[in-house]
């Protein structure tokens, strides 16, 4: 069965860039063409959920110029590929704090989102000055703002920053790096993960679907045993 969400934590956009003899910017400018082909990919397999690690709340430690960049290249692809979301019936959503944010990335996020809100098709969501940790953190703080003296875990999850969205099936990860680094720590205690060694930016279709190919072949059993 194809995956109902898909995270991806996409990986290597600098390092694509050195080994050319570039500059890192231009392996985001790369990264993001590729992430066109895969939210493609992602609707054409029947995915309905694609999660999108764009921008970590620790990605502020970057130097000023290159957070600059990322931020301007988010903003302009929201403005630019808003056809492209219509034609497809894609939703974009977002999951991160907004507050975080300059307020012109934050109006283009926000629009981006109300433009296609009633969209059918894939959602996909992106996760822009987003930090596992901190999701959780503002989820508590909502809590206490409602008064729940004894939360239990689904106060928790009614919380998050996308609630109606089931947790992911399978969480992709680039570049042949081994760690959450903090994405979708909550919602992710269950995913199958799977790590690819090629850099972001040589993601294909093909490899998005081998992904999947392989998630069909797991066993999940969320903790239990499986039964023969």
């Amino acid at each position: 069965m194809v995956p109902a969400h898909v995270g991806i934590i996409m990986d290597g956009n600098g390092r694509w860039a050195q080994r050319r003899g570039l500059f890192r910017t231009q392996g985001h400018l790369e990264g993001l063409k590729t992430a066109k082909k895969i939210v493609k990919a992602a609707a054409d397999l029947g995915i309905s959920y694609l999660t999108l690690f764009t921008f970590s709340t620790e990605n502020w430690k970057r130097s000023a110029e290159e957070v600059g960049f990322i931020i301007s290249l988010v903003k302009e692809y929201l403005r630019r590929e808003l056809d492209f979301y219509r034609e497809n019936r894609i939703r974009i959503r977002h999951t991160g704090n907004l507050e975080g944010l300059p307020p012109d990335i934050r109006s283009e996020m926000n629009l981006a989102c109300s433009e296609t809100a009633e969209f059918s098709g894939l959602q996909v969501i992106l996760a822009f000055n987003y930090g596992g940790r901190d999701e959780i953190l503002r989820a508590v703080k909502k809590i206490i703002d409602k008064g729940i003296k004894n939360p239990a875990e689904s106060d928790i999850a009614a919380n998050l920053d996308n609630p109606d969205i089931p947790d992911p099936d399978l969480i992709i990860r680039t570049a042949g790096e081994f760690r959450t680094s903090n994405f979708l720590l909550w919602e992710g205690a269950y995913a199958e993960y799977y790590i690819s060694d090629k850099l972001w930016p040589d993601w294909e279709s093909a490899d998005l679907i081998r992904a999947v190919d392989e998630y069909k072949n797991r066993d999940r059993r969320f903790g239990g045993i499986m039964i023969k």
